[in-house]
């Protein structure tokens, strides 16, 4: 039996819930939809979320209408560094008061690419909801690694082992993640885009573990971000989204006293 999802009031979704700083996902209530939107250039994560609350705007949708981020981070975070940034970017969405029941509605990812890294956090990109006609459901299923419960590196799968064995454990652990998650928001068959965080060999992990767990990686693909999960000792990581538009989208980088405009 898959959870129970919570309505957001006038926001056009549902949310799975998760922890404090993000939601498990989100799925489109009927006569909505949910688009996701890539950033042509990353913004500094605050810049960037002002930026998509100024676009949903432009829009004439609330900001309650955001319901997914996409981040990337300079480097991967101890568990006391993350802890902090999601006290922070908590803080925003509080500050826009998009909590529902005391819950963060909003789906999230966050991982550090090994190339060519920013500076400091960025968005990389956002998901928001639209009044649709479309008659198959929408989703996102956030970001998650080899952890299961709290924030708390003790319940790393295997950590601090990059073994290949360890490494197939641990991937084992993020598909059942993103399966039951999957279970609530959508199904194998609604899935568009699979995306795997790693910075070791995914071959053997694809082979084994991935393309098994979710049948519809062997359709689709699957798209791989050298990258590592956002805390030191987490090794892999993925999210997936049954969307039908994926937008590019250049934002400008504003405050919110500003005139931030996109194209």
């Amino acid at each position: 039996m898959s959870a129970p999802l919570t309505k957001t009031p006038n926001a056009g979704y549902r949310f799975l819930r998760g922890i404090e700083p993000y939601s498990s996902g989100v799925t489109a209530e009927p006569g909505w939809e949910i688009v996701h939107v890539t950033l042509a250039r990353p913004l500094p994560w605050y810049e960037g979320m002002v930026a998509a609350r100024r676009f949903v705007e432009q829009k004439d949708r609330e900001r309650h209408s955001l319901c997914g981020f996409e981040l990337r981070c300079a480097e991967p975070f101890s568990m006391e560094g993350f802890i902090a940034f999601n006290r922070e970017y908590r803080a925003l969405l509080e500050e826009w008061e998009m909590l529902v029941e005391d819950q963060n509605p909003v789906a999230r990812t966050n991982v550090s690419p090994v190339e060519s890294p920013s500076s400091g956090s960025m968005l990389y990109g956002f998901s928001y909801t639209e009044p649709s006609d479309l008659m198959r459901p929408t989703f996102v299923v956030a970001g998650g690694g080899e952890l299961r419960g709290p924030l708390d590196s003790k319940q790393i799968v295997r950590v601090g082992e990059t073994s290949e064995e360890a490494m197939l454990e641990k991937a084992r652990c993020v598909v059942e993640i993103m399966c039951e998650r999957l279970a609530a928001l959508g199904n194998n068959d609604l899935l568009t885009t699979i995306n795997v965080y790693t910075a070791h060999p995914l071959r053997k992990l694809l082979a084994e573990v991935v393309i098994p767990g979710i049948p519809a990686a062997a359709r689709l693909g699957v798209r791989w971000f050298y990258s590592r999960p956002p805390v030191k000792d987490i090794e892999f990581e993925m999210d997936m989204r049954g969307v039908a538009r994926d937008l590019v989208v250049e934002l400008a980088g504003c405050t919110l006293i500003d005139s931030c405009g996109s194209s």
